[in-house]
């Protein structure tokens, strides 16, 4: 049976070799041309810092990638999308595009010591614009992240001012309507042909206090706007001494979701009507699969719950040893974050099937789709266990270290990425910056905390950091490092690190597969494009122009770059272009000091492709 790596020597006897292959200049080499003698780093070089232990990165990359973009975003999305379609279009995704890019990041970032915002530029120069495009786009996720975590804590605190009911388990409260439907009380207030849950009411009236459209914004929603306050403070508490020293909160917050959706999955399974439910789950419309509606979302599902393309990876891989083997950290935090997305998905569609029994309506028209449904489902499934308030409080604090561990994990990828740029003028200050960032963050986000909020925060969520600026950034990625670097260049890279080289599976993925299945969704999502909707309510063009503007924000760093190198650079415009394809491979980062002097120095003591000359 093949294996996907092809056995190597040792990584650090392949030390060595590595620079035959590379052809390193004469001067940068010893008289047998295979050993790089550097001179010791400069006391500016400031300690980067490292993980604690090999399991602190493997619980990091978990933390990373499985969160909200899991629970959260999958459920709705294959609701949205019909479906079994959606799961055939997530599995092709993740099989060609997600598992192979998620590895490459990684390693890449391991290699190069550095994180999200330097890594392409440094493979291939002209393209340096896709890190900038990247960080872009990541900050425009934090901003809007951290309202789920708003709702989140909303949830969390209505829990305990209700005990010992839950605010959302009746229609005798100010902001029900006369349709409102309770499963506890098993009655409405009046008999109505369309009813709503006093699930969803609780959503939509009291939490969002929503209002009828984008036109009409409103007042300011008080209990979410402190509650937004509490989320920023918390992520701020958590990187304000560096991700890498935060290892040992990572490690709780990867492990105890998996025991609060267990429970939830017993019960949600065992609701009657959970097989219709489970049914729709996995039935593919095939109709669906001739329309580009499914495969945008099922690809860049895929990159937003691997974080793929924002920079976090390989700035999670920068902290690593150079002889770490990332390979099998990245299959199995991909295996753990597929397997918890279904597992969210067979809760999500168990509660579904279940209020369509109790409505009496067909699974595809039980509630509103859109970003809330999580808040729609879950908060269901728990008024049906016995002691319900305490499975409610577990839920959301369970929610919330989700939308938290995801949370900072992004905010440090976007601060790592700036200072790893600007390093000598932003690391001796990155808690100022830190403040800063997280500040700013906070005062863009408090729009989405109005009556008109969540109108906001889906044009945001379908146009700022998924659609088509994902997948413009991932594609340019992907031909930067693939196609202009080279995927033999990159196995060798891999080599060097781990001693095992990637097989066909892998080079093709990165190099064929991955680029066209990505051009070819972006085609089609361009050519057939659908307006943005949110239930009945149709975005105004106004709107959607808006939107396109918060895509082309971050997807133009990309050609502007590109012409920026060719035009300002010491040749002439093909000269820069020529060198705009050459790898400009800096130092790796430093991760630990010397104890006797307490001078940095380099984690491998390796050569890499091109050595900085005034480093040798």
């Amino acid at each position: 049976m093949s294996t996907p790596w092809e056995a190597k020597s040792d990584p650090k006897t392949f030390e060595k070799e590595s620079f035959i292959k590379f052809k390193m200049p004469p001067e940068a080499a010893g008289l047998d041309g295979k050993k790089v003698a550097y001179k010791p780093p400069s006391h500016d070089d400031d300690e980067r810092g490292g993980w604690g232990n090999k399991l602190d990165f493997l619980f990091s990359c978990i933390s990373l990638s499985v969160g909200l973009g899991n629970v959260w975003r999958f459920p709705y999305l294959c609701y949205k999308n019909g479906g079994g379609a959606f799961i055939v279009t997530y599995t092709i995704a993740m099989i060609v595009c997600g598992i192979p890019m998620f590895f490459q990041e990684v390693a890449i970032g391991q290699y190069l010591g550095s994180g999200g915002m330097t890594f392409v530029g440094q493979l291939c120069p002209i393209l340096k614009g896709v890190g900038f495009a990247a960080m872009t786009l990541v900050f425009l996720l934090d901003v809007y992240y951290c309202i789920i975590i708003a709702w989140t804590i909303f949830y969390l605190m209505s829990t305990f001012s209700y005990l010992p009911t839950l605010p959302w388990s009746g229609c005798d409260n100010w902001w029900n309507t006369e349709n409102c439907f309770s499963s506890v009380e098993n009655k409405s207030v009046i008999n109505s042909t369309k009813r709503t849950t006093s699930v969803e009411e609780y959503f939509e009236r009291r939490v969002l206090g929503i209002s009828s459209g984008l036109e009409e914004i409103g007042g300011m929603q008080w209990g979410l706007f402190v509650c937004l306050v509490f989320g920023w403070m918390i992520i701020y508490m958590i990187i304000r001494k560096g991700l890498h020293q935060s290892g040992k909160v990572i490690w709780f917050t990867a492990l105890f979701p998996y025991v609060v959706l267990l429970i939830l999955l017993g019960r949600a399974v065992t609701l009657s009507g959970a097989g219709e439910g489970l049914l729709y789950f996995i039935t593919p419309r095939w109709e669906e699969l001739l329309t580009p509606g499914p495969w945008m979302d099922g690809a860049t599902q895929i990159f937003f719950a691997y974080s793929i393309g924002c920079g976090a990876l390989p700035a999670l891989g920068s902290y690593n040893k150079f002889h770490h083997n990332c390979y099998k950290d990245s299959v199995i935090t991909c295996v753990v974050n597929t397997l918890t997305s279904l597992l969210a998905g067979v809760v999500t569609f168990s509660i579904l099937g279940y209020i369509a029994v109790e409505q009496h309506a067909d699974v595809a028209d039980v509630v509103k789709n859109g970003p809330g449904l999580v808040f729609l489902t879950y908060p269901e499934v728990v008024l049906k266990l016995p002691g319900a308030p305490f499975w409610a409080a577990t839920f959301f604090i369970m929610l919330v270290l989700l939308g938290i561990d995801s949370g900072f994990c992004l905010v440090e990828a976007f601060i790592t990425g700036i200072v790893d740029n600007w390093s000598e003028e932003l690391r001796p200050h990155r808690g100022k910056f830190t403040v800063a960032v997280c500040s700013i963050m906070f005062l863009l986000g408090i729009p989405m905390v109005t009556n008109g909020g969540m109108y906001i925060f889906q044009l945001m969520d379908y146009y700022s950091a998924s659609g088509m600026s994902l997948l413009w950034v991932c594609f340019f990625q992907t031909v930067g490092i693939s196609w202009v670097f080279g995927v033999d260049k990159i196995s060798d890279c891999i080599e060097q690190m781990m001693g095992m080289r990637p097989s066909k599976y892998w080079t093709i993925c990165w190099k064929y597969c991955g680029p066209l299945i990505m051009i070819a969704i972006f085609i089609s999502h361009c050519v057939q494009y659908v307006n943005l909707t949110y239930g009945s309510y149709k975005y105004p063009d106004w709107a959607e122009i808006i939107g396109f503007c918060l895509s082309i924000s971050s997807m133009m760093w990309v050609p502007l770059y590109a012409l920026y190198f060719a035009l300002t650079g010491p040749g002439t415009v093909f000269e820069n272009i020529r060198a705009g394809f050459q790898p400009q491979i800096k130092q790796r980062k430093i991760a630990i000091c010397d104890k006797r002097t307490g001078l940095p120095i380099t984690e491998s003591n390796i050569g890499l492709i091109s050595p900085s000359q005034s480093f040798i």
